[in-house]
């Protein structure tokens, strides 16, 4: 009979496939890649979804540098994000997509603006209050910018003119007075 690897041999091989330097780990491009494969992208969905990934990088970044106290690195880390994610945006206008028959790209768009505002919200408690400008006018864009989107999903239907059935009649009609009374 076959012997079976111990658990520590499968965590080991675990944390060996994980481990970011080796190049295995699922979907970590680097800002490099992404920005080339972006340049040769022709597709609309794809190109803003490549805009999103580099914008969720530069949110990262920026995490990072007000977590280590870098203050004016990490407002400008936060511009750059917004940037990315405005490229996404624009994309996705001009790419003459009707986002309720064809919501590819918008739906990613909507859910990585709603986890942003959420990080930004995370964020903005952690740093200190007079450093906080930066981030909130940036989740302030972000909701925005995602109030556009759903906008965009979810469009207001006119109300129709003819043949619309009239509206119910409310059950709340005043009760008369009977004889019978």
């Amino acid at each position: 009979m076959g012997q079976r690897p111990s658990n520590w041999y499968l965590v080991g091989l675990a944390l060996l496939l994980l481990h970011e330097p080796c190049g295995l780990a699922l979907g970590s491009e680097s800002e490099g890649q992404l920005l080339e494969r972006l340049k040769t992208e022709q597709n609309p969905v794809r190109r803003a979804k490549l805009e999103i990934k580099l914008g969720d990088l530069k949110l990262d970044e920026a995490r990072g540098a007000y977590g280590k106290g870098d203050v004016e690195a990490g407002a400008k880390l936060l511009m750059t994000f917004l940037g990315h994610m405005k490229s996404a945006w624009k994309i996705l206008q001009e790419s003459a997509r009707k986002a309720p028959k064809q919501p590819q790209g918008f739906k990613e768009l909507d859910i990585s603006l709603r986890e942003d505002a959420r990080s930004l919200d995370d964020l903005g408690r952690k740093v200190a209050y007079f450093d906080r400008a930066p981030i909130e006018q940036c989740a302030k864009e972000i909701e925005g910018m995602r109030a556009e989107v759903l906008r965009a999903l979810f469009p207001a239907t006119a109300p129709r003119t003819s043949g619309a059935p009239a509206p119910p009649k409310s059950f709340a009609a005043p009760i008369e007075p009977t004889d019978a009374w």
